[in-house]
């Protein structure tokens, strides 16, 4: 049977229950379900706020714009970010007409704190980093930076859910964390995310801004009805329509109490990928994790010489990895920054993610093991 890289895994029964409460009750929008599933990520996180979107990218968007609005930030001004992400991170500081500005990563494969001080200006207003893999890298590095600096802390936490430093929900000293709970991540749905902002106002801002501008959306003026009057509202904001609904919310909460087990077991899966690889270090080069970060293993990477001959030789072998990811300086609208980050550039080249998900077992596990060396060695 084929091994692939992601297999999302659902507690199809309470999802369904969940959902059907939604459809009996006749409010599958905005509201309901989303109300409980923010408090429930609040009580887990420890966050003061929390929002749920129809997806991490439209929490990017919404942080960046957000903050230029609130600090004053000029069109032009610089946001210090990872060359080795996902485009949504970088494509939210230029749909603000802000500048991204790439530093390099270190061996977590996150951003190099020693990196960013090099690269910050007069006209550097931010900071945005990317959990890669569920990875914290060095962030207590990069929060010391910005309480320096005077800089925001933007946190892209899409893989980051149940990620830990030192016991604590990771990030907590960000300015604002967005969560992914897209199809194949740790906590899974169909398309979802959080948006967690530190400051109460931007909570009140990023809701209005997500729902259209509207400073009253549907499920408040359906609960919290004044008479008459529950149909009028104003509009503050040219907003977006980025709000989430209550049938994504409904398989949130059904897949929520099982993020920690769920993320348990992809740590074992990353130690039994780990300890089959140590014989190889020349090879065969492992991600750094820091001791004090407990990650939540949305990807096991690793780095070889020929990662594209090794790609090719495990689907021949039915096993089917990724690549997490190409270096955005190799694309087009952010070429400008080509050659200023040469260790994203040789990960970017390198790197390759291996399956990973909760339906492998031990035996598939040894079995990629199996392919990749008997490629490295050859």
């Amino acid at each position: 049977m084929a091994i692939q890289l992601f297999v999302p895994t659902f507690d199809v029964d309470a999802c369904l229950e969940n959902i059907r409460l939604c459809l009996e009750k006749g409010w599958t929008g905005m509201g309901y379900m989303t109300v409980q599933f923010e408090d429930k990520w609040k009580e887990y996180t420890g966050l003061p706020h929390a929002y749920f979107l129809n997806s991490a990218t439209a929490g990017l968007n919404l942080a960046v714009e957000i903050f230029k609005e609130k600090y004053g930030w000029a069109a032009g001004d610089e946001i210090i970010t990872t060359p080795l992400t996902f485009v949504s991170t970088n494509h939210a500081i230029l749909l603000s007409n802000l500048q991204p500005v790439f530093a390099d990563v270190d061996d977590t494969l996150c951003l190099d704190p020693a990196s960013v001080e090099e690269r910050i200006t007069e006209k550097t207003r931010a900071v945005m980093f990317v959990g890669m893999g569920g990875n914290a890298g060095h962030l207590d590095k990069i929060v010391e930076i910005c309480k320096k600096r005077s800089l925001k802390l933007i946190l892209d936490a899409a893989h980051m859910a149940g990620t830990r430093i030192n016991g604590e929900t990771a990030g907590k000293e960000a300015d604002v964390i967005v969560y992914s709970f897209q199809a194949v991540k740790n906590l899974p749905t169909g398309d979802s995310g959080m948006i967690c902002f530190k400051d109460a106002d931007c909570d009140a801002v990023a809701r209005k801004k997500a729902w259209l501008g509207i400073n009253k959306d549907t499920y408040a003026r359906s609960v919290n009805a004044n008479g008459a009057y529950k149909w009028k509202y104003d509009v503050e904001y040219v907003g977006y329509k980025y709000n989430g609904n209550a049938v994504m919310a409904a398989i949130a909460l059904a897949q929520l109490p099982h993020l920690d087990k769920d993320n348990a077991y992809r740590r074992q899966l990353a130690e039994w990928y780990a300890e089959g690889f140590k014989p190889y270090p020349d090879k065969i080069k492992l991600v750094e994790v820091p001791e004090n970060c407990e990650s939540s293993r949305h990807l096991f990477q690793i780095i070889v010489e020929d990662r594209d001959g090794l790609m090719a030789y495990l689907n021949e072998h039915e096993i089917y990895p990724g690549v997490h990811y190409v270096d955005n300086t190799q694309y087009r609208m952010y070429s400008y920054a080509k050659g200023t980050c040469p260790k994203a550039a040789y990960v970017s080249d390198h790197v390759i993610s291996l399956p990973m998900h909760l339906r492998l077992t031990r035996e598939d596990v040894q079995t990629v093991i199996r392919c990749v060396v008997d490629y490295v060695t050859k």
